[in-house]
């Protein structure tokens, strides 16, 4: 029995580098200083906020944004941008993130260089991961969250709230430099994970030792500058004091529950808890809270919002966070590798003790759960895995999640709708619901 995943058909995958021009006359080369007249080329413009016209029809655009890696050369120099007219999930607002991060990396030069050319090595590698095609959707969830508490993207604070929310990028790519040792995942975005990448560079200087060993701990030493540089960029930001002591404490939350949500992953697995209550826990704390549930937080702190919106955006935040994730593990077991960037069925391969695996062992019988278990966690060849995938559709388990995923996605902008939220908020919030909970990567 074959099983589709819901995706947005007429998504196309926008290219920033195809609608960003350069945007400065000076051009940094791979590992030197940029000028310092490039530095700010992320300008502030005074000019109203969006309006609800603005986002009609958005939910195709952000499909695109959120569900696509976007294709973009690291060296690519994206066009001044409107603050006034950033709309997350969009190429502008990608490229506008890209902009900080570009920015934030070439301050780091002067820092890492006298560290020598292995510690020069590693931050490329770093600003390569992070700036290789991401979807921006934290820093997107958070600047929503700043505008939907009434944030003013024509004001003066403008600037050093979009710096904080691409912060997140790097918590994202420390969580993800770190999963994949943990997973063993061998690519990420088409491309070889970080610790498969200096695996090959200690095979090809010719070292003694093990390459996998050398690999995984440049890798993890990797994700921890990741999320010691997010903090930099938080810090470095320029956001007023006030600001800044409202955001501290939700960003140090956020930090140890996504390690937390990843204890809990590895925990799990070890431990063989089966049951779907402990899977949605682990989707919980080590996706949704950082995913959106924080950053709509996070921005809406910045912006000073009352409990009541905060307690709104999360709700919000924590199911369709989850929603997110449930499309996640199913899209680990039928998505298109040429979408996703990893092989077909990775997810089963790898074991992940997803809510799909969950709800698929409590429907099963004896002989089709002992056939779910022996499967999962092996090297599955493509007979094999399209084998699991008929038996987990068969078995219900396919559309449990998908009616998991509806549900919790309307709960979610439910509690969005009754909120105090800005009409435009609302408005993108819901089109970003829609995008991150059927989207094709």
């Amino acid at each position: 029995m074959d099983t589709k995943v819901v995706v947005d058909e007429a998504a196309d995958t926008p290219d920033v580098a195809s609608v960003a021009p350069a945007m400065c006359a000076g051009r940094a080369t791979p590992g030197s200083a940029y000028p310092a007249t490039e530095r700010r080329c992320l300008r502030h413009r005074a000019r109203p906020g969006p309006s609800l016209a603005h986002f009609s029809h958005l939910e195709a655009t952000l499909s695109a944004g959120i569900g696509t890696p976007l294709a973009r050369s690291v060296h690519d120099t994206p066009a001044p941008v409107d603050l006034g007219a950033l709309t997350p999930g969009t190429p502008a607002f990608v490229a506008a993130v890209e902009r900080v991060l570009t920015d934030f990396f070439a301050t780091r030069r002067e820092i890492v260089d006298p560290l020598g050319p292995v510690f020069v090595d590693a931050a490329d590698a770093l600003e390569q991961f992070v700036l290789r095609g991401g979807k921006r959707t934290r820093p997107g969830f958070a600047w929503t969250g700043w505008l939907g508490a009434g944030g003013d993207p024509s004001g003066p604070d403008a600037a050093a709230v979009l710096t904080a929310c691409s912060a997140l990028e790097l918590v994202q790519a420390c969580a993800l430099v770190h999963d994949d040792i943990i997973d063993s995942s061998r690519t990420r975005r088409g491309f070889p994970t970080v610790h498969v990448d200096f695996e090959d560079r200690h095979r090809a200087a010719g070292w003694p030792g093990d390459g996998a060993e050398y690999g995984a701990a440049v890798a993890i030493l990797i994700g921890d500058l990741a999320l010691a540089w997010a903090d930099d960029l938080v810090h470095e930001a320029g956001l007023t004091p006030a600001a800044l002591t409202r955001f501290a404490p939700v960003w140090a939350r956020m930090r140890t529950e996504v390690l937390g949500g990843q204890l809990l992953d590895v925990n799990g697995e070890a431990g063989g808890d089966e049951s779907v209550e402990a899977a949605l826990r682990i989707n919980r704390y080590k996706t949704a809270a950082y995913t959106i549930e924080r950053p709509l937080h996070l921005g809406a702190a910045l912006a000073g919002a009352d409990e009541a919106l905060v307690a709104a955006l999360r709700t919000y935040g924590t199911d369709v966070g989850i929603a997110f994730q449930l499309r996640d593990d199913l899209l680990g077991v039928f998505g298109d590798p040429a979408v996703t960037g990893k092989p077909s069925g990775d997810d089963l391969r790898e074991g992940k003790r997803t809510v799909l695996i969950a709800e698929a062992l409590r429907r099963a019988e004896p002989p089709a759960a002992a056939l779910i278990r022996d499967g999962l966690g092996t090297d599955l060849d493509d007979s094999a895995v399209d084998r699991l995938r008929a038996l987990l559709t068969e078995l219900g388990a396919v559309d449990d999640v998908e009616r998991r995923i509806t549900e919790l996605t309307d709960a979610g902008l439910a509690a969005v709708a009754a909120s105090s939220a800005t009409p435009a908020a609302k408005e993108l919030l819901h089109a970003m619901a829609l995008a991150a909970t059927r989207r094709a990567a």
